[in-house]
């Protein structure tokens, strides 16, 4: 058995350990890196790259073959960021085997012992396979094994209507599949209903068909076929499955009881500092149970950073975080949404908007589809909800905004190119000011008796 000593264990390649084995190696740390399975985790692998890259296919009016040609391609292309070599040449000493806790301070991996003075659990999540009745007995899919599909579905049926089920809805009907989307609850039930009822509109005129409330209870096959049974006897049928219904901490097997780290159903119960309870141990990304996307976890590793490395505190937030659903339109989000917002603020709230179809360089190339919302308390925005064409980059500086503690006029007082679509953005802040301005007649007084005295 080897015995390694280091500075700091990070546990998982995906983007919240990497964040923290490059960024405490290249600061003089002493790392050790362990990862089981793909460098570059979920993401790179199974995740934000293939289904972008098989949504950028889709619109693109590439056929199956190619499509799935240019996954691979993407996913080669970016896999050297992310390589064990490009780690062991920033100093880290990589282990490519199961992380196992055997105390406080130590874990094997493999034929290693390695004892830290710090340790990071980054080991993320997998996609939930609900206990359907029949569903083990048939051929179905997640997105760890989607993008792997060889032939390609005569029609697809997809549990869940989340942010994963609908940008794989519209990827497959794009390539040329039939799609149905069986949801229990609400399609994009977590986002703005305006936005995601806008969204939803967009898929089903598209051919997908989208059935709320509709609680999958059985599976089976019938010569060939998948059928999914609903909970009020409604019947489905496809040639395949894909269940995307959410994820599921990563905590299998890894002694975390030998650690003192104690777990919720959700994963690894963490402080606001991402400490565990065990105060030299600390978890980032999906593994800590709050939300589950890529950069919260690069952005949970810049925060473990601080403490690990420089021994100064950090806490986490989550105000300020933005997410986005990849279909067309995106619909992104940052912030409270208006009905949280209504209900965290009450009449200290206003809601100022703009639509796409007053944005000149929407309606000059035809994007006119979409708006954004604004909820403003005290002159300062507490949410922002867009959707619409490119809402994925639209919503960064409303991210800025929130995270600085800016208030409205910094966003109207931009000065950008024309024509933009970021000129939405400054359009719903004049939006907020506008009454203020133009429809104040105590300003308008003032302004008349000033032209008439002022030479």
């Amino acid at each position: 058995m080897t015995v390694i000593k280091t500075d700091i264990c990070v546990i998982g390649a995906g983007s919240g350990g990497l964040s923290v084995a490059s960024g405490a190696a290249q600061m003089g740390a002493k790392v050790v890196l362990i990862e089981k399975g793909e460098m570059g985790g979920d993401c790179l692998n199974t995740g934000c790259v293939p289904s972008k890259a098989l949504l950028s296919a889709g619109a693109k009016g590439l056929d199956w073959d190619a499509a799935h040609a240019h996954v691979k391609s993407a996913i080669a292309t970016i896999a050297p960021h992310d390589s064990q070599e490009r780690f062991e040449g920033l100093g880290c000493t990589v282990i490519r085997h199961h992380a196992r806790f055997t105390g406080p301070r130590e874990v094997q991996a493999g034929d290693t012992t390695i004892r830290a003075r710090r340790f990071v659990i980054a080991t993320g999540s997998r996609p939930f396979v609900p206990e359907v009745p029949g569903l083990d007995e048939v051929p179905h899919y997640t997105n760890e094994t989607i993008f792997d599909l060889a032939e390609q579905p005569k029609h697809l049926l997809v549990i869940g209507g989340g942010p994963i089920g609908c940008e794989m809805a519209l990827a497959h009907r794009r390539l040329g599949c039939e799609v149905t989307v069986l949801e229990a609850q609400k399609a994009l039930g977590k986002d703005d209903a305006e936005a995601a009822g806008l969204v939803l509109d967009t898929l089903r005129d598209e051919g997908i068909e989208i059935v709320e409330g509709a609680q999958a209870v059985r599976v089976r096959d019938t010569e060939g076929r998948i059928e999914v049974v609903t909970e009020f006897g409604r019947v489905f049928t496809g040639s395949h499955i894909l269940v995307a219904v959410g994820r599921k901490a990563n905590t299998d097997d890894m002694g975390l009881d030998k650690a003192g780290v104690e777990t919720t159903d959700r994963g690894i119960k963490v402080d606001d500092r991402l400490r565990t309870t065990n105060r030299r141990i600390f978890a980032v990304g999906d593994i800590t149970g709050g939300l589950q996307f890529t950069h919260v976890a690069g952005y949970h590793g810049g925060v473990v950073i601080r403490p690990t490395v420089l021994r100064l505190p950090a806490k986490a937030r989550t105000d300020h975080i933005p997410w986005c659903t990849y279909t067309d339109p995106e619909l992104a989000q940052v912030g409270l949404t208006e009905e949280a917002a209504r209900k965290a603020h009450g009449d200290k709230l206003t809601v100022v908007r703009a639509d796409f179809a007053g944005n000149d360089r929407a309606i000059a190339t035809g994007e006119t589809k979409g708006f954004i919302k604004v909820m403003v308390v005290k002159s300062k925005p507490v949410g922002v909800t867009l959707v619409g064409k490119n809402a994925g980059e639209l919503i960064a500086p409303w991210s800025l905004a929130i995270s600085q503690g800016l208030s409205l006029s910094a966003i109207s007082g931009m000065v950008l190119p024309y024509p933009t679509l970021s000129e939405i953005s400054k359009r719903a802040s004049g939006n907020f000011y506008s009454p203020k301005l133009f429809e104040n007649e105590t300003l308008k007084r003032v302004v008349r008796v000033l032209q008439r005295l002022v030479p």
